[in-house]
């Protein structure tokens, strides 16, 4: 199993937390969330994980290094801000296989990653979304599902309980091919939203324990609650 964690991000809205790290090395419970990321990839048996860096990406790489229990780390650099699209985009370029996971940098989820992949490859050769429900999308932007397959995708004027993007995917470098697409752009509001239909996501659901600490209150319950989910 090979995987990309999308670790470039700036963090703004994290700044009255934490000023002087990129936003995959906030401290959550005395550790950076990414080791928890690659603690969850490790133990599930992947073997290559690609990280996406940008800001701060030295101290990233300083800190992680070439390997990590067990699996070889590797890096997809941004010389100039790629945005999620690009950056994943140029990280599925470097690796040697496909499709391939790919993980937000600031989001964690409670997944069985190989019924994931399972699932994903009975349903091949599409794309994958895993969604969560949560009480209220607003934050986040609504996902509808027709059976399995995305209609809609991110949807901000919606509120009120529903399916979320869940910050985990499976994705074939083909599919970015034919959509004109520039070095630079959002996988969510560039590709997914405008193309959701044409391009044939899928949604798979998850119940998992879900955080995302790209926003201070949600960084301030991951002190407590991540540690507690995974009983440390």
């Amino acid at each position: 199993m090979q995987a990309i964690i999308l670790a470039g991000g700036f963090g703004t809205r994290l700044r009255a937390r934490v000023a002087d790290v990129p936003k995959p090395m906030a401290p959550v419970a005395g550790r950076p969330f990414l080791e928890y990321l690659l603690d969850g990839l490790a133990q599930q048996g992947c073997t290559d994980v690609m990280l996406a860096t940008g800001h701060l990406s030295a101290l990233i790489e300083q800190h992680v290094g070439n390997s990590y229990q067990g699996m070889q780390v590797r890096y997809s650099r941004e010389d100039t801000p790629l945005g999620t699209g690009g950056a994943i985009l140029q990280a599925l370029r470097m690796l040697p296989l496909e499709p391939t996971l790919v993980l937000n940098g600031d989001t964690w989820l409670d997944l069985d990653l190989r019924a994931f992949l399972a699932w994903c490859q009975a349903r091949a050769p599409a794309d994958v979304v895993v969604l969560r429900r949560v009480p209220d999308v607003a934050r986040y932007g609504s996902v509808t599902l027709d059976a399995e397959r995305i209609q809609t995708f991110g949807e901000k004027a919606a509120t009120g309980p529903g399916l979320i993007n869940a910050g985990v995917y499976w994705l074939r470098l083909q599919s970015f091919d034919e959509y004109g697409l520039p070095s630079a752009f959002s996988i969510e509001s560039d590709l997914f939203q405008p193309h959701a239909a044409t391009l044939g996501l899928r949604g798979y659901v998850s119940e998992g324990h879900f955080i995302d600490i790209g926003v201070p209150d949600e960084f301030d319950r991951a002190q407590t609650e991540l540690p507690r989910w995974l009983g440390r």
